[in-house]
């Protein structure tokens, strides 16, 4: 057991501040309990972290990320500047998905897992796609992040864009994986998935109890193709093959829905996740929450780990083309949890917590919290993670693993994959 020793404590839904004691149990989706000081004389072989001056409050979660992208950062150009969304798939993410081997797997989730951990994340819900290592990827990415300490929900990206014995190899990857583990069925995009792969993947989801996690309208290509092939629009497209039907369904971007789709998302037990950098950085448009409900959550898309980032992007984007204030700004990067806990989810309990070292020129209360959540908080106020109740980053310091020694190595297996795409 962990003892928070003189900690003041935030309810992540109530916001209610506390000052005590916290004893952490250790173990997937046990609880917490506060003490008082003369209680802590029963718990003297326990590891106490003296919390004073600190918060403590529930852990982070990442709705949407992509473990295959973290070997991105600093690469080359591609072989042909890209001219739009389509073009930025083919040249930059489909030529290094296709390159990924198992040692690049394994690296890019070990690099990932460590930065949600310092980043105070001990979830995350990803979305991985390695065409020609589809073979226990998912394995390979779970084994990783249990290294480090942090709980996933993971899925493979099925595609037909590489040929249909890969879309077939994607389905049964899913399946065999699903049979022991909880996971989602991923899906790349309605414009390059077939009727075929669709149904099959519905079915599959309906069989194991799952959902989907598939990217929406992340661009306006992805509907003008529907129309043009199927005479109808992206959502009503998944919604005439099942795929609205379960409230583990996760849709990523959402970006260019009419107004009957978001009706028909609202309507729906589905959740939306929003990647606002993504979609600046792709210049593919800006999210609105306009009528699609309150199932909204923030992913990182795989452009980095880090959630209060995230959210604060959301909200500043979002001040000229979304519903966004400052209580719903906190809500929707909180609402990865009330996701995981509605459908049933592991290794998301009471006993997730972050220490935050937040220094700040003015009070913070209840009454303010968001203020400072939002123009105060970064994640270099992180200084302590527990995840299912054991300390998986102390004073900053990754304890699960040598993150240095991951580090360089990762840094050969980079070199490695960019020599691999430029051949």
């Amino acid at each position: 057991m962990i003892i928070l020793k003189n900690a003041t404590y935030i309810d992540w839904e109530s916001l209610e501040f506390s000052n005590t004691n916290i004893l952490v149990e250790e173990g997937i989706d046990k609880s917490i309990k506060f003490i008082s000081d003369s209680e802590l004389e029963n718990y003297k072989n326990s590891e106490i972290i003296d919390c004073e001056g600190k918060l403590v409050t529930k852990s982070f979660g990442v709705g949407h990320h992509h473990v295959y992208s973290s070997l991105a950062r600093g690469m080359g150009a591609p072989k042909k500047n890209p001219e739009n969304f389509v073009e930025i798939l083919e040249y930059i993410w489909w030529t290094l998905d296709k390159c990924l081997d198992e040692e690049m797997i394994r690296y890019s989730a070990l690099t990932t897992a460590i930065a949600c951990a310092k980043a105070g994340s001990t979830f995350a819900i990803d979305h991985h796609a390695s065409p020609f290592h589809i073979e226990n990827s998912m394995d390979i990415i779970a084994e990783a992040f249990e290294q480090v300490g942090v709980s996933h929900l993971l899925c493979y990206e099925i595609t037909d864009r590489d040929g249909l014995d890969k879309a077939q190899k994607g389905l049964d990857e899913t399946e065999k994986y699903l049979k022991s583990n909880q996971a989602l069925v991923g899906l790349h995009a309605s414009f390059t998935v077939g009727d075929d792969t669709l149904k099959k993947a519905v079915e599959l989801s309906n069989k194991y109890n799952s959902g989907l996690h598939i990217h929406v309208a992340e661009d306006k290509s992805d509907q003008e193709h529907c129309e043009k092939n199927y005479c109808k629009r992206v959502v009503n497209r998944l919604k005439d093959f099942g795929g609205l039907e379960s409230s583990k369904t996760i849709l990523g971007h959402c970006l260019h829905l009419s107004d009957e789709e978001r009706k028909l998302i609202n309507n729906s037990p589905v959740w939306v996740v929003q990647n606002m950098e993504s979609n600046l950085n792709n210049k593919v448009g800006y999210f609105s929450g306009a009528g699609l409900g309150n199932n909204l959550m923030l992913g990182t898309d795989g452009m980095h780990s880090d959630m209060l980032q995230s959210a604060k992007f959301a909200f500043f984007a979002g001040q000229h083309t979304d519903i966004i204030g400052y209580d719903s700004a906190y809500g929707r990067f909180r609402n990865v949890h009330k996701y995981l806990k509605q459908n049933n989810f592991k290794g998301d309990g009471n006993n997730n917590l972050v220490v935050l070292d937040y220094k700040s020129p003015t009070p913070l209360t209840k009454d303010n919290f968001y203020g400072h959540f939002l123009f105060g908080f970064n994640s270099a106020i992180v200084t302590d993670v527990i995840s299912d109740g054991k300390i998986i980053v102390k004073n900053r310091i990754v304890q699960t693993v040598d993150e240095d020694k991951i580090l360089a190595e990762s840094h050969e297996v980079a070199r490695k994959l960019w020599r691999k795409m430029e051949g």
